[in-house]
């Protein structure tokens, strides 16, 4: 079977957007999907089949405070007003279609980072509820975005340990995989300052989400090491930007983050029939 497997990359998740909506137009049906971070959000549409409904969220929300802005982490502890986003967005404005979604004859997984256990664990479809609390787990950047609790249990952006999940696709049988990045080929992670800063501030309480803060890019680059092996073995298919990502994680340039949207579209477009034969 072939897995679709989903980085993520905060608003360089257009660029996946963009790559789902042509897998919907061209009907490339995959049956197992599984995404950490920007990538699970933006899957979840692909499951419900809402074509555009990812761009049409950032066009029309991205000037809104509530959205993301600096002045959230003030006023409600978050650069995004996570009950706006992830309450009354798909529920008020852009409505989520969860019967559709519930309906998915596959698995959808979305990738959360334990920060007690310090395990990624993969949230299944089935266990969505109307507030998206897997969705809040799946993006919490520490600092930026509280800890979600599920079950009692507090969780951390999935991206932070399994950044590109393909092991988790493999362990559940995928032989073939279609892996979607949001970054240009060549790139290599280096250690950042915040997560120098980060890994100061959470030794002590959460020393397991401390430790794969300070080791990320090592973890990252060797997980794009292992794509690039299971490509050039025929394992997997790897669709990457072909036009500049040097954009902010959080970029609010609404005509820059079309361009990554409108190259993923292209991406598949072209190659459409190369795809479909693939995913066959």
């Amino acid at each position: 079977m072939t897995g679709l497997v989903l980085e993520g990359g905060a608003f360089r998740g257009l660029f996946t957007a963009g790559v789902l909506d042509a897998l919907l137009d061209i009907k490339a049906e995959i049956k197992y999907v599984v995404g950490v971070s920007a990538g699970a959000t933006n899957a979840y549409s692909y499951v419900s089949k809402q074509r555009g409904r990812n761009l049409e969220i950032m066009e029309r929300f991205m000037d809104d405070k509530r959205y993301i802005s600096y002045g959230n982490l003030i006023r409600c502890k978050s650069l995004m007003d996570l009950d706006f986003v992830f309450d009354e967005i798909p529920n008020q404005h852009c409505i989520f279609d969860y019967e559709t979604f519930y309906k998915f004859d596959g698995k959808m997984l979305a990738g959360a980072f334990n920060v007690e256990t310090g395990d990624v664990e993969y949230f299944d479809k089935d266990l969505l509820d109307k507030r998206n609390s897997i969705l809040r787990a799946t993006i919490a950047i520490p600092l930026v975005f509280p800890l979600e609790k599920i079950n009692g249990q507090y969780y951390a952006d999935g991206g932070l340990s399994e950044p590109i999940p393909i092991n988790k696709s493999i362990a559940d049988g995928n032989d073939k995989n279609i892996i979607v990045l949001t970054r240009n080929d060549g790139y290599r992670k280096k250690q950042s300052k915040a997560n120098k800063i980060t890994y100061k501030i959470y030794k002590n309480k959460y020393p397991k989400l401390a430790k794969v803060l300070m080791d990320r890019h090592i973890k990252y680059n060797e997980q794009l090491d292992y794509c690039k092996k299971l490509e050039e073995r025929g394992k997997a298919m790897i669709i990457r930007p072909t036009i500049s990502m040097d954009i902010n994680r959080f970029e609010r340039d609404k005509n820059k983050l079309k361009a990554i949207y409108q190259n993923g579209y292209d991406l598949i477009m072209k190659d459409k029939e190369m795809i479909l034969n693939y995913i066959r």
